[in-house]
């Protein structure tokens, strides 16, 4: 009888053994049942062994081996392991949670492996050339189906897109394709080689960037594709994924939000019509995510694109790995397991001996610290391509009075893009009517009753809501506090700014783009389709509209409310506002004409500021790393916090003050912080503190925060909930 060592989806750092017959190491990385108390759980074999620490009375048996999938590669459960030590939260959790929901589940999978569709004479008849071009899905299915000499697998075709299953119903519906079923074991026909449709010709730049990282040889090699907006980087990641097609193996293309998926995936599409793309983000529907990652797990999808989770996905001819926008904050998971999908990244190319490039207009400095030192390879686009950098002016709001947060410089460049038949962008990182609702007789203003925050103004519904926990409420009909009914709002938000601009230019069609506009499934996708298709004079948004898009009759961007983000607590803050601003202005004059960037604020001549105007972020760089070196902050240390909750605060800094006694008694080189209550103190009804640590060597760090954790988790604390959050992005 074997023994084996099972991950379970439990707060607890440990493995769990079980007895099991007809068990050997070819099942490592599969599910398992087995009881856990008085359920019923789904795990995950981790290690199989002849013997056992526990007694014989306390070992319970393995209710089911689950077959229905292939196992966990070695190399997921490796890094997996790597997770959840460097990160020191339990294994469980990270294991299972970085499975499809689907595969979570007690029951078996029932994959319609044998089911497979053909055309029809019909279907052969028809022209893709001549279906509407939102017909994407059903153009590239007919390709994919008249290439092959035969029926090609339900599963592989549904792989090539989120919606691909519904668009075989309605081709066969329409009488183009028929189902046929194969003898069980049958294979598809095969597609044939990687087709790679031609792309625009390269610049000197990029060719020489593309030229670099071919001659680099094989292994591992992280390059920093350091290149403006505009200069093409997307260009460069298609050109070194078609040198891996063509070598047989797989690429992993990460992006940093949902958002920017759906153009990039059709560029990618386009671009390599006959290779299966899988699409993993969290937009999928659970039947969606699991064929996609099916289908990245068998290896039939060449280039697997996908958000911070995907990387996580099993990869087994893995050649390249791509991350797009590295800078992004989005890439950093901010509960649970609090993971760095770019640094584990880093971490799986290294394992598989791969490149891997980081793509970004404005890295962040811990990336841009390891160019410039060398441990990191460089690579430069320093030119737009067809275009040149848009001019960056200010307006300053000192001296010009705001219109419901605009100017008359502003609003006059609007109008005369309007008169040129252009499009504009007014950029405002703040959804909602207003941020504050106050009564000016007594200024009471409407709090959150939950969290540490103000309650926005929305429009739409006249309601009240909490951006942080989601409460929300009917505006009042007078101040609760003197039965005042002056309530006025105070500040700006996307919906404010639409209202204004309506009032303003009556005839122009104006569509407001945040993430209340954009809750729907495929909102964005057709909004980006009007945008295209020039149905919109004005666009006004939040840093949805900031990131990868490109819009060629855009040429005027105005900025509102920049100035918010360069007195900031967080020492993070100035970086996040010049990487914002560099991608929003970017957005102007991609096409023929010079975009003009107006930026209004109160204090033109910041140095922040005049560095954009010179689009020299490497300069403003090293001025910042110099201050971080100055004031040791990262990357110059390494840090992470000790997060605590509870329902009063004096409880969870009475917890971080115990902590702080424990780690004092290690003798070690890491400073330790004094608690303090989290910059947003109450949360969905609990209240948040926080410890900092920090060292000048990770390898100290992580061997204070192993010693420390097993105290932590000696203490028996049962009325704070705590967790560890290491390279941490928010103080």
């Amino acid at each position: 009888m074997n023994f084996v060592r099972v991950a379970l989806d439990v707060p607890l750092p440990t493995l769990f053994d079980y007895s099991a017959t007809a068990v050997t190491a070819d099942d490592v990385g599969r599910r398992v049942l087995v009881p856990f108390g008085k359920k019923i759980a789904v795990g995950i074999i981790m290690e199989v062994t002849s013997s056992t620490a526990l007694a014989p009375q306390r070992v319970r048996r393995v209710l089911s081996v689950q077959r229905d999938v292939a196992p966990l590669p070695a190399d997921i459960l490796k890094l997996l392991r790597f997770c959840g030590d460097y990160y020191h939260h339990p294994l469980g959790e990270a294991v299972l949670n970085a499975l499809p929901t689907r595969l979570r589940r007690r029951q078996l999978l029932k994959l319609d492996t044998d089911k497979a569709y053909r055309l029809t004479a019909a279907g052969r008849d028809i022209d893709p050339a001549t279906l509407p071009p939102r017909a994407k899905i059903k153009r590239e299915l007919l390709g994919l189906l008249s290439a092959a000499s035969d029926s090609l697998d339900e599963a592989r075709l549904c792989a090539i897109a989120p919606r691909a299953r519904a668009a075989l119903k309605v081709m066969a519906d329409l009488g183009w394709i028929e189902q046929c079923v194969r003898a069980p074991g049958s294979q598809s026909a095969a597609i044939p080689e990687t087709c790679v449709a031609s792309g625009p010709e390269l610049t000197d730049e990029q060719r020489a960037t593309v030229e670099s990282v071919r001659n680099a040889g094989s292994g591992f090699a992280p390059w920093l594709l350091l290149g403006v907006t505009g200069s093409g980087k997307t260009e460069v990641y298609l050109r070194l994924i078609a040198d891996i097609l063509a070598r047989g193996r797989q690429a992993l293309l990460l992006v940093p939000e949902i958002n920017l998926t759906p153009q990039l995936e059709a560029q990618v599409r386009t671009r390599f019509p006959g290779t299966t793309i899988a699409s993993l983000h969290s937009g999928l529907n659970e039947s969606e995510r699991l064929h996609g990652w099916l289908a990245a797990q068998s290896g039939a999808a060449g280039v697997v694109l996908g958000t911070r989770l995907a990387i996580f996905t099993p990869l087994p001819n893995l050649g390249l790995i791509i991350v797009d926008e590295e800078h992004d904050a989005s890439f950093k998971q901010m509960d649970g397991l609090r993971y760095s999908a770019r640094d584990l990244a880093l971490m799986r190319a290294k394992e598989r001996a791969i490149p891997i490039l980081l793509g970004s207009a404005t890295p962040a400095l811990e990336t841009f610290h390891k160019a410039a030192t060398g441990s990191y390879r460089t690579l430069l686009l320093t030119h737009p391509v067809n275009a040149m950098p848009a001019d960056i002016e200010y307006v300053d709001t000192r001296q010009a009075p705001l219109i419901d947060g605009l100017s008359q410089e502003l609003l006059k460049a609007i109008n005369a893009t309007l008169k040129r038949g252009e499009q504009s962008m007014v950029f405002i990182n703040r959804r909602g009517y207003a941020p504050v609702l106050i009564c000016r007789s007594c200024n009471w203003t409407a709090d959150c009753h939950r969290c540490s925050a103000k309650l926005v103004l929305h429009a739409e519904g006249r309601s009240l809501r909490c951006h942080h926990c989601g409460h929300q409420e009917a505006i009042p009909a007078a101040c609760p506090q003197c039965g005042n009914h002056d309530l006025l709002p105070l500040g700006q938000g996307t919906q404010r700014i639409e209202s204004a601009l309506a009032r303003t230019f009556p005839a122009a069609r104006i569509l407001r783009v945040d993430r209340d506009s954009t809750r729907r499934k495929h909102a964005w996708q057709d909004m980006r389709r009007q945008i295209h298709a020039q149905e919109i004079d004005i666009l006004v948004g939040t840093q949805i509209l900031a990131k990868g898009h490109d819009f060629p009759q855009l040429n005027l961007v105005g900025v509102i409310n920049a100035d918010s983000s360069l007195y900031s607590t967080d020492f993070r803050a100035s970086e996040r506002l010049f990487a914002r601003l560099t991608q929003v202005a970017g957005r102007a004059g991609r096409g023929a004409t010079r975009g003009r960037v107006l930026i209004q604020t109160e204090f033109p001549q910041h140095p922040l500021y005049q560095a954009l105007r010179r689009h020299d972020y490497p300069a403003y760089a090293q001025e910042l790393l110099a201050e971080r070196k100055q004031a040791g902050f990262p990357p110059f240390v390494y840090q992470a916090v000790l997060r605590a909750e509870a329902s009063q605060i004096a409880a969870a800094l009475d917890f971080l003050a115990r902590a702080a006694q424990l780690a004092a008694e290690f003798d070690n080189a890491v400073t330790i912080y004094d608690p303090v209550p989290a910059n947003l103190t109450r949360l969905a009804g609990l209240e948040r503190a926080q410890l900092t640590v920090q060292a000048h060597s990770r390898a100290a760090l992580q061997k204070f925060l192993r010693a420390w954790r097993e105290r932590l988790d000696a203490s028996g604390e049962r009325k704070v909930r705590w967790a560890l959050d290491v390279d941490p992005l928010e103080l």
